[in-house]
């Protein structure tokens, strides 16, 4: 195959996709990199307000907040929080996709839990914000450094999504979770490793699982952007190394789920899988048909996917072996 060629989207049968490949170890300074990101912007207090409240639920207010983001703007979340406080048991901070999101997801809440869905820079429409919100733009904005891209600050937003959580509802501390799909899936493997407060996670068909093997593939995701930005930047590759959700995934130790698809057009399953396989902590698997497909056989995988998350996050702890 030509160098330059890609190749064609295809399906994986699940026998090629279970057989690990070396997990990328990254640079050598990885593990620097992350920590002195955590150290800078997730640790201390969070100021947060709350702008509008929401429709509420059977069990639960909501509402939609303000708070400091890391990106040196305001970042916009929505807040679910059980109706009687003296229920809450666990707390879930919920990553979004590359779509964005406009408004908390309802049936990813159990009643005993109080969750943040937090928006990534950039990707709240109507906020101002130093990056684009298009997919294609905001995969690309910063790139040219680690320091600067995008991604960076979408998992130090987590961190202080976090925060601003336990500040709201403390019990919660000790049983918090994080389900995140697609690139809320990829960002959450790269901020989880680094912050102790979290018990388990949920990865859904996680995008940014090992570069070196996304890139050779064409997609239908923001994957394409970099790797058509690739062709004239080649000295952007670097900052990828630094944001890479398999290589995260090496230090994540928490029990995890990854549901990966055989099929996806955006995001190739080899990635997904990577992140899996990957994983340093207990681990979990759900196989899904297929990812980001409108489809009904793609409906029907999100439903099962939902579903496989939440029982995960439920299971008590005994179970996890």
């Amino acid at each position: 195959m030509a160098q330059d060629r890609p190749e064609e989207m295809t399906e994986y049968s699940l026998g090629t996709l279970m057989t690990a490949p070396p997990a990328p170890a990254g640079p050598g300074d990885f593990d620097d990199f992350w920590r002195a990101t955590f150290a800078e912007f997730g640790t201390g207090t969070v100021t947060w307000h709350r702008t509008r409240d929401l429709e509420a639920t059977d069990t639960h207010h909501a509402c939609e907040i303000r708070f400091d983001s890391s990106a040196d703007e305001q970042a916009v979340a929505y807040l679910l929080t059980p109706r009687s406080p003296s229920s809450v048991r666990r707390g879930l901070v919920v990553g979004h996709g590359y779509g964005g999101r406009s408004g908390p997801d309802l049936d990813r809440v159990p009643a005993d839990t109080v969750a943040i869905f937090p928006c990534a820079p950039g990707t709240h429409a109507g906020t101002p914000s130093r990056f684009p919100a298009a997919p294609d733009e905001h995969v690309l904005a910063g790139i040219s450094h680690r320091d600067t891209y995008s991604h960076r600050f979408a998992a130090a937003d987590i961190w202080r999504a976090a925060t601003v959580l336990l500040d709201i509802a403390p019990s919660a501390s000790g049983a918090l979770d994080f389900n995140g799909g697609s690139f809320g899936g990829g960002i959450g493997a790269m901020a989880l490793p680094w912050d102790a407060r979290f018990r388990r996670a949920v990865l859904d068909v996680p995008s940014f699982g090992d570069h070196s093997t996304r890139l050779t593939r064409h997609c239908t995701g923001s994957g394409e952007a970099v790797r058509q930005h690739l062709r004239s930047r080649p000295e952007d590759r670097t900052t990828l190394d630094y944001h890479d959700a398999a290589t995260a995934a090496r230090r994540l130790q928490i029990p995890t789920l990854v549901v990966a698809a055989l099929l996806d057009p955006a995001v190739d399953p080899r990635g997904q899988f990577a992140v899996h396989h990957a994983l340093a902590g207990p681990r979990r698997l759900g196989v899904r048909a297929a990812g980001h497909l409108d489809s009904p056989a793609g409906v029907l995988s999100d439903r099962l996917a939902l579903q496989a998350g939440i029982d995960f996050l439920a299971l008590p702890d005994d179970r996890l072996a």
